[in-house]
């Protein structure tokens, strides 16, 4: 399904709203709900080290869920963009004593410490955000590719890309470009 660049600039900006403005209670509720599968969730449960996103933008809350992978002893590590290369993601160890610092685009990220840094194929699940998302678990990110570059071969490693969203997020059909990721699966409520 072929798409202009401007239908899915329409997309993001509609589906980034909705979120948004996403009633207080419904938006507890659903993290939520999501919290409660990802503790029950299989791979989650033998992962030892989660890569997860900051929340930014009306993004679900994934501090419970960064809380919960502390308790459960699992390293997390959250996404930096690159110093030398900003097309692509570095993942740096993200505990309660972890200096944060906005990137280019506001988003909190660990201060970079080459120490912290974890090779992306040591990583057992990728917690990914996005925009908007289908029944084929084709998503939209925010634009800039990370996600969709990161996990191009995720299928030859044994890495488990999940992505996490609102149920106000789903559309009816992705316009996926060739160069998209389909993701195993999508959790939501």
């Amino acid at each position: 399904m072929q798409a202009s660049l401007s239908d899915i600039k329409e997309i993001r900006s509609k589906v980034r709203d909705l979120r948004r403005e996403l009633p207080y209670q419904q938006r507890l509720q659903a993290e939520y709900s999501v919290y409660q599968q990802i503790k029950l969730h299989q791979k989650v449960s033998i992962a030892n080290n989660i890569a997860i996103f900051l929340s930014f933008d009306g993004e679900l809350n994934t501090k419970p869920i960064i809380e919960y992978c502390w308790q459960q002893q699992k390293s997390v590590f959250i996404p930096v963009i690159h110093p030398f290369n900003a097309n692509y993601l570095l993942f740096l160890r993200y505990s309660e004593q972890t200096e944060l610092v906005p990137n280019q685009f506001g988003i909190l990220q660990p201060k970079l410490d080459v120490r912290d840094i974890i090779p992306y194929q040591k990583l057992d699940i990728i917690f990914t955000p996005l925009v908007a998302f289908d029944d084929r678990n084709y998503r939209i990110g925010m634009g800039r590719g990370y996600y969709d570059r990161l996990l191009t071969n995720h299928k030859q490693t044994h890495i488990y890309p999940i992505g996490l969203a609102f149920a106000c997020q789903k559309i009816s059909a992705i316009p996926n470009q060739p160069w998209d990721v389909q993701l195993p699966e999508i959790i939501s409520a």
